[in-house]
């Protein structure tokens, strides 16, 4: 007979304090000005050990708050206080645990694009550009997309675009005249969304959180132009496939490769190993939170505030940034 107060345990009860953790962060350094409601959520779960022992049952990368929620919400779950969602989310869980298991968070926020292209301007006024974790790859598009940096504006060259992504700045942002022009799109993801599939476009719908209206309508704008162009999207790992990708890209153009907050979601030594294979492949612009490149971090004036992103070009910190782009902080001269 199994002891029950074994290594099993002891791992299951280590699981539970690991999730609860993760959900307090999740209220703590992602919902405030985000979602009221998610933080509700979070603030539940980490102190509820029946709804904590359904989560752990599913692999640890699949417990991450944001998706459990969108796979919830995906499903029907009422968008009321904690009591209402845990009773429909104890009724529901296997319904819930199944997405859970087959999807991932492919958010694809455009306005990570605010702290993104005043890098890409800096390497030429035109350029081939691959994204790694693209999902529909809307980040895609720098020189499709309006922006406003604290009221300077920037338009792309044939006017201003449908979608307008704004950003408060501090520092020497260098902003040029016009995005730069993109001769060539492609992206590379596990699982690429396609943009005129209903069930893909209502996936990343419901990866928006509850209460942000704006971004719903940013996402629905950005959607839209990439329908009347979509963009190269290659099914691969992003070691393993990305040179593959990039022997596509057009010679004679800078080819820009960036990974705006993808790279959490790969292990330490996979973080590594992309590092090393990116290097040397064209210019790299990363977008990662405290921790993420270590080697990135050492660089900062400053250390790295929890909650905060930095940008790098090619493994050299540029400027700090907020998770979505609404705040771009220029730290080089």
């Amino acid at each position: 007979m199994s002891d029950p107060s074994g290594p099993r345990a002891d791992q299951r009860a280590l699981d539970l304090e690991k999730t609860a953790d993760w959900y307090r962060r999740f209220r703590l350094l992602e919902t405030p000005g985000q979602s009221a409601l998610y933080a509700e959520w979070a603030n539940g779960v980490e102190n509820d050990a029946e709804v904590l022992g359904l989560i752990v049952t599913l692999p640890r990368p699949k417990r991450q708050p944001n998706l459990v929620f969108a796979c919830a919400r995906l499903l029907g779950a009422p968008l009321t206080g904690y009591p209402g969602f845990r009773r429909w989310l104890v009724e529901h869980w296997p319904a819930v645990a199944a997405q859970a298991r087959l999807r991932s968070t492919q958010t694809n926020e455009p306005r990570r694009l605010t702290a993104i292209m005043p890098v890409l301007a800096g390497i030429g006024p035109e350029l081939a550009l691959l994204e790694v974790g693209a999902s529909a790859g809307l980040c895609l598009y720098p020189d499709r997309y309006s922006y406003d940096y604290s009221g300077c504006r920037v338009d792309p060259v044939d006017g201003p675009s449908s979608v307008l992504l704004t950003a408060g700045t501090t520092g020497p942002v260098p902003l040029p005249a016009h995005p730069p022009e993109v001769v060539w799109r492609a992206g590379l993801d596990l699982n690429p969304l396609d943009v005129n599939d209903p069930d893909d476009v209502r996936w990343l719908q419901t990866l928006v959180w509850p209460e942000q209206t704006e971004r719903r309508g940013r996402l629905d704008a950005a959607l839209a132009i990439a329908r009347r162009d979509p963009p190269l999207l290659a099914r691969g790992d992003a070691v393993v496939d990305l040179q593959s990708l990039v022997a596509l890209a057009p010679a004679g153009v800078p080819l820009v490769i960036v990974s705006p907050a993808v790279l959490v979601y790969l292990a330490p030594e996979q973080r590594t190993a992309f590092a090393r294979t990116v290097t040397g492949l064209g210019r790299w612009i990363s977008l990662d939170g405290a921790g993420v490149l270590p080697q990135v971090d050492a660089l900062l004036p400053q250390p790295p505030v929890p909650g905060d992103f930095t940008v790098s070009l090619d493994g050299r910190p540029v400027a700090r940034c907020g998770p979505h782009g609404q705040n771009l902080d220029w730290i080089v001269g």
